[in-house]
């Protein structure tokens, strides 16, 4: 987790973009809320747990999830 900075770049096992690093916050990464997404999830910090994280490669984050799971797996308000 110590490789994790602020304004990498998180994205999915498929390679497709999930958001982008706030903060490193209790085993959780902190997204920003401009990748919240729409509809209900807009305006609410996304988290992404660490145990989600498969590597990160130069100033990206992979996840060992595709995009699209990890978004639902670590939504708060």
């Amino acid at each position: 987790m110590t490789d994790i900075k602020e304004h990498m770049e998180v994205i999915g096992a498929d390679g497709v973009h999930v958001g982008t690093v706030d903060k490193v916050e209790g085993g959780r990464i902190k997204l920003t809320k401009k990748d919240s997404g729409e509809g209900s999830h807009k305006g609410h910090h996304h988290f992404i747990d660490k145990g989600l994280i498969a590597g990160v490669e130069g100033n990206k984050v992979r996840l060992s999830a595709n995009a699209d799971v990890a978004v639902t797996m670590g939504v708060e308000k």
